[in-house]
């Protein structure tokens, strides 16, 4: 997911948890002014807490991404142009082709020696 993707999908998020806390209809005759605005308030406060935590994730992912793309391209024989990287919730999936076996386990062993890389997903095909 592209962080474009990402950032509409936060904003999405937002917007639904407002429009709930604006509508909610259930009969609540003895509740105060005051404490719907506060019951409405927790429930902007916790999305606005899963809005922030999922951007930082994705800022995150995206500086993971940087910095497996600039491993890889400071590695002698890895064309850096034929490996596609994405990253989700420090998940790094190298994806593409490489000239040889030795270069396609460089390659993942690069990327899952960088700090914050949870895990690297292979998905690169070694060219015959």
């Amino acid at each position: 997911m592209t962080i474009r993707e990402r950032t509409l999908e936060v904003a999405l998020i937002a917007s639904a948890a407002l429009i709930a806390a604006g509508c909610d209809q259930q009969n609540r005759s003895s509740e105060t002014a005051g404490q719907k605005i506060d019951r409405a308030g927790d429930k902007i406060a916790a999305t606005t807490k899963d809005v922030a935590t999922k951007a930082a994730n994705t800022a995150d992912d995206a500086a993971l991404t940087a910095k497996v793309k600039a491993a890889l391209f400071a590695e002698p024989g890895i064309k850096t142009l034929q490996i596609d990287v994405e990253t989700q919730n420090a998940v790094v999936t190298l994806q593409g082709s490489v000239d040889s076996e030795t270069l396609r386990q460089r390659a993942v062993t690069i990327a899952g020696s960088l700090s914050g890389v949870r895990q690297v997903v292979d998905k690169l095909a070694v060219k015959s």
